[in-house]
């Protein structure tokens, strides 16, 4: 079977089951499990599919993938990044660190950090950072989002705003061309505004999937970075408007899952 007719019907099970496995489609089509993770991973590149642990999902506008599969996608690409934003983190300073499996692989790429207060509505990102002995942890208070660790809500904010980091690291659920940071939650959108206000300089963490994503909640904007950290070389469109509100960009090596 060509791979142009395996693609349709892929999407097509997708659409039917809400999820596929790469087992499965192998089967299915009588195919090896290598041929059909490179079909996945053509969709997913078009944006018509996002990989998950072993499989894919429909892309949706309105729901984020659950927290188990986000933290195995493009760990690669995510650790390369984490690797960047760490070493632009220097020692001696306060960080806040907030929600998302992008943040948590900066938090473990700071372990060797010196003389750190950080702040976080991340309890994985605290627990991370509790095996670096010279790091005083701050958890700001809130309600305990289950899926993810992610501590939100009006108690969030108000912890956060009696601080004023040097840096703040954030993560997001999709970008647009126009620059727009997007995600899902409305409950995060006042935690992220509070965040912002409160850091002298601001690092988004993003892998390249999150261009190929749609996202309801309009978050914060180009304006608001002082640095954006991702995996893969930018549409002409964002590189332009970084380059237009002095974003630093930089470009970490990994490749994608």
């Amino acid at each position: 079977m060509s791979l142009t007719i395996r693609h349709p019907e892929i999407i097509e099970i997708a659409r039917r089951d809400g999820k596929v496995t790469v087992e499965g489609l192998a089967e299915h089509f009588g195919v090896t499990l290598q041929t059909i993770r490179r079909d996945l991973a053509d969709l997913a590149e078009a944006g018509r599919l996002e990989r998950v642990h072993g499989g894919a999902v429909l892309p949706s506008g309105v729901t984020n993938i659950g927290y188990e599969d986000r933290r195995g996608l493009n760990a690669d690409a995510k650790a390369a990044i984490a690797t960047a934003c760490a070493a632009e983190i220097p020692n001696d300073c306060s960080v806040f660190l907030n929600i998302g499996t992008s943040t948590e692989a900066v938090a473990e790429k700071m372990l060797a950090h010196r003389n750190i207060l950080a702040v976080t509505n991340n309890i994985n990102v605290a627990t991370t950072l509790a095996k670096n002995p010279d790091c005083q942890i701050v958890l700001a208070g809130g309600t305990l989002r289950r899926s993810d660790g992610g501590l939100v809500g009006d108690l969030t904010t108000r912890t956060i705003r009696h601080f004023k980091f040097d840096i703040a690291v954030i993560g997001c659920s999709a970008l647009d061309d126009e620059g727009d940071i997007l995600d899902f939650d409305m409950q995060e959108v006042g935690v992220t505004r509070a965040i912002i206000d409160q850091a002298r300089r601001i690092f988004l963490v993003a892998d390249h999937s999150k261009f190929l994503r749609n996202a309801p909640v309009r978050v914060a904007t180009l304006t608001d970075l002082d640095a954006f950290f991702t995996d893969r070389s930018l549409p002409d469109a964002f590189v332009r408007r970084c380059a237009e509100h002095r974003v630093d960009l930089h470009v970490a090596g990994g490749a994608p899952d």
